[in-house]
């Protein structure tokens, strides 16, 4: 399969939680405290995105202003 895609199976335990396979971590660079977000649709499934993902979109959305504080 090509460095770019990754196909993998994980188990869900009995309180809900997976573990998202080493493979895919490192193509993500997912680590320890990082925050997950899941976006589900009923028809097209579920996702999970990097959270900083969507801060990077957001701020290219919303600029901040050169004056205003981080």
């Amino acid at each position: 399969m090509e460095k770019d895609k990754y196909v993998g199976i994980c188990k869900v335990g009995e309180k809900g939680q997976i573990v998202i396979p080493v493979e895919a971590r490192k193509m993500f660079d997912i680590k320890p405290g990082d925050s997950i977000i899941v976006l589900c649709d009923k028809e097209k499934g579920i996702a999970l995105v990097k959270s900083d993902i969507i801060e990077n979109l957001t701020e290219s959305v919303f600029p901040k202003d050169k004056g205003e504080k981080q």
